[in-house]
C-alpha cells in the first residue's frame, strides 16, 4: 500500500473489510454469478440461463441490505445449503497480493487491527480459516451482530456503542463506495478505497476516495 495515501502518525486503529479488500473478490463473483446459478439450475431442473433469470431480481433488489450478505437468507430462498456450497468451493478463496505482508506490518507497528465485515459468520470464519489470516486481528466485527450492514449508520453507531474506539484516529479500508460513504459520514478519520478488488477484472477508476 502506498504509504503517502495515509498519515500513519494519526492512525492507531485500522478497520479492514474482508471481501475485495483483503481477499480476492474473484471468489465471490464466481460463487454468486456461476456456482449458485448452476447449483440452483440442477436442483430446480432449469437451464442455467433460466436459473440466473430467476435469481437476478433477488440479487439486485437486496444489494446493500443485510439479507444480501446473509447465507441463511439465500439458503431459505433457494433451498440450497449455501454454507456447504462455500465449503465445497473453498479452494478458490485467496488473499489479494500483499495482504499478509500488510497485516504483518500493521502488527509490527503496534496498530489495533480490526476486521469489519458484512459477511455472515459461516462465511467469514471459513474464509479466514482457509487463508490463515485469523490471528492477525485484535477484533472481528460482523454487521449481522448489529442488525445492519456497514452501509447503514446503525452499524457504525452500534459498533461504537459496543466497542468504543477513537474514530478520528482510525483508518478504514473497503472496496465498497456506499460503505465508505457511511464511514465518512460517521466521522472515521481516514479512508482508503480498494481500486482492484477482483484480480480477474480490470482496476476501477475511483476519484471520491484515495
Amino acid at each position: 500500500m502506498n504509504a503517502k495515501l495515509v498519515d500513519w502518525m494519526r492512525v492507531d486503529w485500522v478497520l479492514l473489510d474482508m471481501d475485495g479488500t483483503l481477499l480476492d473478490l474473484a471468489y465471490d463473483n464466481y460463487f454468486w454469478r456461476e456456482h449458485v446459478p448452476q447449483a440452483y439450475a440442477a436442483a430446480q431442473g432449469l437451464s442455467v440461463e433460466a436459473a440466473r433469470a430467476a435469481l437476478e431480481p433477488h440479487f439486485t433488489g437486496l444489494q446493500h441490505t443485510l439479507p444480501w450478505y446473509c447465507t441463511d437468507h439465500w439458503s431459505r430462498l433457494t433451498g440450497l445449503n449455501m454454507a456447504a456450497l462455500k465449503r465445497a468451493t473453498r479452494e478458490r478463496i485467496r488473499a489479494l497480493e500483499g495482504t499478509e505482508d500488510f497485516l504483518r506490518a500493521l502488527r509490527a507497528a503496534g496498530k489495533q487491527v480490526w476486521l469489519a465485515t458484512n459477511a455472515h459468520r459461516d462465511s467469514w470464519t471459513l474464509k479466514l480459516e482457509h487463508t490463515g489470516l485469523t490471528g492477525y486481528f485484535d477484533h472481528i466485527v460482523c454487521s449481522h451482530d448489529f442488525g445492519a450492514p456497514k452501509e447503514s449508520p446503525d452499524f457504525w453507531n452500534g459498533l461504537m456503542a459496543r466497542h468504543p474506539f477513537p474514530r478520528e484516529q482510525a483508518l478504514f479500508v473497503d472496496d465498497s463506495l456506499p460503505v465508505l460513504r457511511a464511514a465518512r459520514e460517521f466521522g472515521i478519520g481516514q479512508m482508503l478505497a480498494i481500486a482492484h478488488p477482483d484480480s480477474g477484472q480490470p482496476p476501477r477508476e475511483i476519484t471520491e476516495f484515495p
